[in-house]
């Protein structure tokens, strides 16, 4: 690093420390402001669907709510969880549950700066959370959560890794979560179990410069959970992430639920060749991607959105949540 390079450092760090008693001080605030919203929840004899109890405070849409309103009526599962895909671990689906609920907790991401950017954080010495580099595959998960102290049953398992999402839930066999969250691509469609071929070097920013082709369609993942022991409980109202229960515990939650709901995703994230977002929606985000190489899970051959025909129900084509 020339002498340039270092006085840019050095700067840099002297704005971040300038700057960290305010971001402290607003992290507690909206901590404190998420707990009145969590501590209304409570209060919930019945659900609509999971929408009812959506709130962000560190998660990317409505997840920080739902997953807290999970665990309120599941209190006897174990107080540790792990997710992957954190990046900077700023914007997480465990960030809330961390910091409110001091459970233990491993992250990994790929980049070894947003590790050491963690391992930087008041967060890291404050409670019992290990960060770890690594790009995940179906073939290593299971050694990373051996190797990151996580084995038998866990509280929570949250799975974003814009790509084999399908292929290393699949995988997983180390831990035994009572709780999984999954991110899906709802672009895919919800009549069909659809994912992207597995490639163990798949990133989704490479595979197309749309942006969407990654992941796996709900169904594909509501038919592995079933698989795997687990209920489909619904998704967020954003249509970005689904959740699964555990079957022994399940009833403890779906009691609670008028009914189990998906919701289509309206987010216009599709870019150009150049990265520049588009904001299409509707029909001309799966247009971008009809011809790309897909997994069928039911008939095990390869197909792609053209080949599928319809992929939409009448409820998603019309932007409308769908019961399950």
């Amino acid at each position: 690093m020339g002498i340039t390079g270092a006085m840019k450092a050095r700067a840099m760090r002297w704005l971040q420390n300038a700057n960290a008693p305010l971001q402290r001080m607003q992290e507690r605030q909206t901590v404190m402001q998420a707990q009145l919203l969590a501590k209304n929840n409570s209060a919930i004899k019945q659900l609509r669907d999971l929408g009812d109890v959506e709130f962000s405070a560190f998660s990317q849409w409505g997840e920080d709510g739902i997953i807290d309103w999970l665990v309120s009526r599941l209190p006897d599962i174990p107080k540790t969880f792990v997710e992957f895909g954190v990046e900077d671990y700023r914007e997480s689906n465990t960030r809330f549950l961390l910091q409110t609920r001091n459970w233990r907790g491993l992250i990994m991401d790929g980049s070894e700066a947003h590790i050491r950017d963690i391992r930087g954080q008041d967060i890291y010495w404050r409670h019992s959370l290990s960060a770890r580099c690594a790009f995940i595959d179906r073939d290593n998960i299971n050694q990373l959560l051996r190797e990151g102290g996580m084995s038998g049953e866990i509280g929570l398992l949250s799975v974003d890794i814009d790509g084999n999402d399908y292929w290393v839930w699949q995988a997983i066999g180390e831990v035994c979560p009572a709780i999984v969250v999954a991110e899906f691509n709802a672009v895919l469609g919800d009549l069909h179990a659809l994912t992207v071929p597995y490639r163990p070097d798949f990133q989704r920013t490479q595979a197309h410069h749309s942006n969407l082709y990654f992941g796996a369609s709900l169904p594909a993942l509501i038919e592995l959970a079933t698989q795997k022991g687990y209920f489909f409980v619904g998704t967020t109202s954003t249509g970005c992430n689904a959740f699964f229960i555990r079957k022994d515990l399940a009833s403890s939650v779906t009691e609670a639920l008028s009914g189990i709901w998906a919701y289509p995703s309206k987010v216009r994230e599709a870019r150009d060749a150049e990265r520049n977002l588009l904001f299409v929606d509707g029909d001309a985000r799966p247009a971008m991607i009809a011809t790309l190489p897909l997994i069928d899970l039911r008939q095990q051959s390869e197909t792609s959105l053209s080949a599928c025909g319809t992929i939409y129900s009448p409820e998603w084509q019309s932007g409308n949540r769908r019961g399950f």
